[in-house]
């Protein structure tokens, strides 16, 4: 059993890590050292484990401007939200020289259920969050890295877990309007009876957008949540629904606007975007006593996706060459873990076992020729049952006053069946695949030491990986022409690591700086606009990343980020000779002012800068580097009613969400034969998407 009086040594470090946390909750910022309280005591449960690692509270993103609900996620220094279609897709996320595509190398979880997709229509890794209502949010524990054995699959440049409030202090309506149809009603609510608390949310909204074609985009949302005493001691219920339709305007080649075909804002061509679904039902029970910890929950998902796109404009036909990529699955899972306090005789170890579990079974997952969204040919249809089993084991240990360290291990196994069911050149696909990683991880831990203030360092090594489709890894032909391919691994094995510092230099101000590396084993990706996957081969990434957060008064938060990196390939290109990673962003910035002292006025300033990023791995085609500013401004004009005035892209700046280099025709040239459009051949050039105009949004909040 844990002896009841702390020895000097946690004494200290305890006092320490109370204080730090204090301070950080009080701000709203991530915290130095996390602390959780253990059977009515103040007790040191766990220490931050790396220099990258945080929790960023409700506080931090109340005054936050958000285009999109994902960009909640943009709280994690260093990471970058875009989107290049329609707003009812996944977004475009950047972390740490990656270009994460829709998710492929970040792994995310709401209440415990993850939202990657596994072997997903449009992209492996598929990360949909804008089912996410940012005002619920209670807290989002964020990790950079593959060093925590409790991370898997996707978790290459690192984790985000994401919690909803356990209860409101009032409840509140929000109406919100706005430029190019924006509206939204969010109406959120509690109970308690006794030690039970209940909270409901109901959104509805649409947003048009500048878009030449109107993306008329409607979604509905509502969240249920049961829960009963405390996250340390206690459970949770919670049930989510979600579902959207959207009209698309896909990225266009930037020829087409430059020559007047298109407008700046307009679509390459008609009717793509989709419809989707996510139902949830999530539970999860913990049990916290003085000498040990149990952790449980258990989910089910029904998930869907509709997607039609025309990314290529008309290199076939001047019928154009939409096509679309349907999604339908189940996933449910769970995991459950145990950890023993082992107290001073063992150097106040912490013991953790645990376990994994999930099943995707995709009843269908698709790629089809369509035109005006009516399907003319099956390309490829599978059916698909995943399932993935991990177990792990970690030790974390103060050996002195100085030093403790975590010790992991993972071992991961994934098994898949791929069943053709449709597709000239596909039924010769499927069967079986199977593949396992054991991942050994090693964190150490210098200080605190009385150096800059309060400083800790860190060195932290780790291996991880990311799954790859199993329509790759079991794939014999092209689904598109019948041509031999190569089967793919199911696991690619990343190796990563990284040294570090946390310090408080003054009083109120939070620093982190780190340098880390990365090895990937396989750029491999799933191509679901052609039902492929593409090899890209093994990669290097290397960078430095400083962050701040700063409590000049009180009310006030000042949080700056820089971030630089630079990625390559091991081996260069045979046709142009280069290594650079296309679309890695080498250097990212952001600084938010936010200011709320309980007074009449509230708000929030953030600028973002992202440089310029190879198209291609000669870095002949570089993207446009950019920065642009968002504003938030309230003001309360009663106790209870409040309202709010955003601005978006502050400065009106004419950039892009996102650039690529790749091949396309407009109409204009698949109707000129120009280049050998609309009869099969591409003509190379860039294509992006832009940045959204200046725009207003009013808000009005009452509570109750």
């Amino acid at each position: 059993m844990r002896p009841s009086r702390s020895t000097p040594l946690r004494h200290s470090l305890t006092t320490l890590a109370l204080a730090a946390s204090s301070l950080a909750h009080a701000a709203g910022v991530p915290t130095l050292l996390e602390v959780t309280v253990r059977s009515g005591q103040h007790d040191l449960a766990g220490v931050a484990d790396s220099a990258t690692e945080g929790t960023v509270t409700a506080k931090q993103l109340a005054n936050r401007p958000l285009l999109r609900p994902a960009e909640a996620l943009e709280t994690v220094p260093g990471m970058v939200v875009t989107q290049h279609s329609g707003d009812g897709k996944a977004n475009q996320y950047f972390l740490r020289g990656f270009n994460l595509d829709h998710g492929s190398d970040f792994a995310t979880q709401v209440m415990g259920m993850p939202v990657n997709m596994v072997s997903h229509a449009h992209g492996q890794g598929y990360m949909d969050l804008n089912f996410l209502i940012p005002e619920l949010i209670g807290g989002i524990q964020y990790r950079k890295g593959v060093y925590a054995a409790e991370d898997g699959d996707f978790a290459t440049t690192g984790t985000a877990r994401i919690d909803y409030r356990r209860q409101l202090d009032r409840s509140f309506v929000d109406l919100g309007i706005g430029q190019h149809n924006f509206r939204r009603l969010l109406a959120a609510g509690g109970h308690t009876l006794g030690d039970l608390k209940l909270l409901g949310a109901v959104e509805a909204g649409g947003y048009d957008g500048p878009w030449e074609q109107p993306q008329n985009l409607q979604k509905t949302n509502a969240v249920l949540r049961l829960t009963s005493g405390t996250a340390a001691n206690g459970f949770s219920l919670t049930g989510m629904a979600y579902q959207a339709e959207w009209t698309a305007t896909e990225h266009v080649p930037e020829r087409a606007i430059a020559s007047g075909e298109i407008g700046r804002y307009g679509a390459l061509s008609a009717n793509d975007g989709g419809k989707t679904h996510r139902y949830s039902l999530a539970g999860d029970w913990t049990h916290t006593t003085g000498s040990s910890a149990s952790k449980a929950n258990l989910y089910v998902i029904d998930y869907g996706l509709n997607y039609f796109a025309n990314p290529s404009g008309y290199i076939g036909s001047t019928a154009g060459d939409q096509h679309e990529q349907a999604d339908e699955r189940t996933i449910w899972g769970g995991q459950a873990k145990h950890s023993w306090f082992l107290g001073p005789q063992w150097k106040d170890t912490e013991l953790s076992v645990g376990t994994q579990l999930r099943q995707d079974r995709i009843a269908s997952v698709g790629l089809y020729a369509t035109e005006n969204r009516q399907r003319t040919q099956s390309i490829r249809e599978d059916r698909i049952r995943q399932t993935a089993l991990a177990f792990l084991l970690e030790a974390r240990t103060q050996w002195t006053g100085w030093l403790r360290s975590t010790l992991g291990l993972r071992r991961d196994q994934i098994d898949a069946r791929v069943t053709p069911l449709a597709g000239q050149y596909n039924m010769s696909n499927g069967g079986e695949a199977s593949a396992g990683q054991t991942s050994p991880k090693l964190g150490l831990v210098f200080g605190p030491f009385d150096l800059l203030g309060t400083t800790e360092l860190y060195a932290n090594w780790g291996h991880g990986f990311h799954s790859n489709d199993a329509r790759g890894a079991t794939a014999r032909s092209n689904p598109q022409d019948g041509s031999v391919v190569k089967a793919v691994p199911l696991i690619v094995k990343a190796k990563g690591s990284e040294i570090g510092l946390r310090t408080t230099p003054l009083k109120g101000w939070q620093s982190s700086l780190s340098v880390w590396q990365m090895n990937l084993a396989s750029e491999l990706v799933f191509v679901g606009d052609e039902g492929i996957t593409e090899p890209k081969g093994a990669s290097r990434r290397h960078g430095i990343e400083w962050s701040n957060y700063i409590t000049p008064a009180d009310g006030w938060i000042i949080d700056a980020d820089i971030a630089w990196s630079q990625a390559r390939f091991v081996d260069a290109n045979p046709d142009n000779g280069g290594r650079r990673v296309p679309n890695a962003i080498p250097l990212t910035a952001s600084l938010g002012i936010a200011a709320d002292d309980g007074r009449r006025w509230f708000g929030g300033l953030r600028l973002r800068y992202l440089g310029s990023y190879a198209l291609e791995e000669s870095g002949t085609q570089k993207s446009h580097a950019f920065w642009m500013a968002n504003l938030k401004a309230g003001y309360h004009l009663t106790p209870q009613l409040q309202v709010t005035l955003d601005v978006l892209n502050l400065f009106d700046k004419q950039a892009n969400d996102i650039e690529y280099w790749g091949g396309a025709c407009t109409y204009r040239e698949a109707t000129n034969g120009t280049g050998g459009c609309g009869s099969g051949t591409a003509i190379d050039g860039r294509l992006l998407h832009p940045l959204e105009p200046r725009t207003f949004r009013l808000g009005l909040r009452a509570t109750f």
